[in-house]
């Protein structure tokens, strides 16, 4: 006779149902949930099913110990559908990065996280190996520390600042902000017998009276900022500041002077 490949009792998973109803009993995952564990017990018994005690036992241990990680461990596993490509889809590394997590309102710290920014995902490793892509629509905001350096982002929703409608680097706020957009593309040009390349691109937005402004170089501040244009060409002269697209945060000092002149 095949042995049952559920390592624990039947009865157990009963109990464990018994109370998640009881106390969901509105909540559409725990419906989905019964529904498959029902599948997984009476094909276990009938000896069709593979053995999945060990993903099922990592569900129970997350949704029933930690309760918290019912809000943390929301998501799907993702799948790295450009595998064949040369480069990658995330920002900085290939490799998990610590960092921290803010879904609705309650913050997650020491957690290992990667930034698909081809399909802007937040990733975090579980178990064997595997990797879960977070429901991005209840991530507030992330950080991450790569190279020594803290990088925040948070998720921009105004319906004003369509363009900014995703993940941005927080580099200043304040009455006004300055933010950077990373992104990658596919560099589809490859010459036969070579893979497609992905290539990463970056824009610096200027965000003020809720419309955002994409910055290149001083003109383009100058530009935006035109009544109080003298003021502040001499402020950067007397300090010799120099703005560059390369140097996102070479902005923040003109921005910080032009808000305080502002107030």
């Amino acid at each position: 006779m095949r042995p049952n490949p559920f390592s624990f009792k039947i009865s157990e998973i009963l109990n464990f149902l018994s109370l998640k109803y009881e106390n969901y009993s509105m909540n559409r995952s725990y419906f989905l949930l019964i529904f498959f564990l029902n599948f997984f017990i009476i094909s276990g018994l009938s000896g069709t099913c593979p053995d999945y005690s060990e993903h099922l036992r990592f569900y129970m241990i997350q949704q029933d110990t930690f309760p918290e990680n019912q809000i943390l461990y929301n998501g799907r596993i993702w799948r790295n559908l450009y595998y064949r490509l040369n480069g990658d889809q995330l920002i900085f590394t290939n490799m998990f990065m610590p960092g921290s997590l803010t879904i609705n309102g309650k913050t997650f710290t020491n957690i290992d996280i990667k930034h698909d920014i081809f399909s802007d995902e937040i990733l975090i490793p579980i178990d064997s190996g595997r990797i879960l892509q977070l429901n991005k629509e209840l991530v507030d905001s992330f950080s991450v520390v790569f190279q020594n350096k803290k990088y925040r982002f948070t998720k921009m929703q105004e319906d004003s600042l369509k363009r900014l409608k995703s993940y941005v680097n927080v580099i200043y706020k304040g009455e006004t902000a300055l933010y950077v957009k990373y992104n990658k593309k596919i560099d589809r040009s490859a010459i036969e017998g070579k893979s497609d390349s992905f290539y990463q691109t970056s824009r610096i937005y200027f965000v003020k009276d809720n419309k955002a402004y994409t910055l290149t170089d001083k003109s383009d501040l100058f530009e935006v900022l035109k009544k109080d244009k003298a003021q502040i060409r001499d402020f950067m002269k007397k300090n010799k500041l120099r703005v560059s697209k390369k140097d996102p945060e070479s902005f923040v000092p003109v921005i910080r002077y032009y808000d305080s002149i502002s107030r």
